[in-house]
């Protein structure tokens, strides 16, 4: 039966949602409506909250509700490592894995010319500039073995080897399979693909 008013949109809502079917969207709007809704009010009020205060961390654009994210406020990373990722479901991967205590850098995507996404949009002037400070001494890029992640990786480095030649380049190992998103990775592939990373070539 075709829904209208405010369930429709509840579930039209959902259906925007990564993963999220019509028919799981219909599940989880009637779950949610179903009986005692203080579940469903307390799902709301988060959200609104977070839309209101959530925002990107000002030194790796994380999501943070502070100047700084966790990890870049941590005294507890090493400063001289910086991870360069694609998104922040990336970096928390990475962090399930236990494999890397260093500092993070997080992408505004890929590379993807054909829909218009160049390296001003993905951040990389500000990747520049941070790739720069004096304590950073090795930088992993850990984007996706996809054709865009690998342009992408192919750029970051190509940027920082002529800025910075004195950095250490590496990349995550070939653990990761070619084609796959680090996001849907297992943890267990993820740490072997980290310490196991390779030196980048020079051309």
């Amino acid at each position: 039966m075709e829904q209208i008013g405010a369930i429709a949109e509840l579930i039209d809502a959902l259906k925007k949602l990564p993963g999220v079917g019509p028919r799981a969207a219909q599940r989880i709007a009637y779950q949610l409506l179903n009986g005692d809704r203080s579940d469903a009010n307390r799902l709301g009020e988060a959200l609104l909250k977070a839309t209101k205060t959530v925002h990107r961390c000002a030194r790796c654009n994380n999501l943070t509700d502070g100047e700084l994210c966790s990890y870049c406020s941590s005294h507890n990373r090493d400063d001289s490592l910086l991870c360069i990722v694609e998104s922040v479901a990336d970096l928390m991967v990475i962090e399930q894995s236990l494999s890397y205590h260093g500092r993070y850098f997080i992408l505004m995507g890929r590379l993807s010319p054909l829909n218009g996404v160049g390296p001003h949009e993905i951040g990389l002037d500000k990747l520049l500039e941070r790739a720069g400070e004096p304590e950073v001494k090795e930088v992993i890029i850990a984007t996706s073995f996809t054709a865009e992640g690998e342009a992408t990786a192919f750029a970051v480095s190509e940027l920082l080897s002529k800025h910075y030649p004195q950095l250490k380049l590496t990349r995550i190992a070939r653990g990761v399979p070619a084609g796959a998103e680090i996001e849907y990775t297992d943890v267990n592939t993820v740490a072997q693909a980290m310490l196991n990373r390779r030196v980048r070539e020079s051309d």
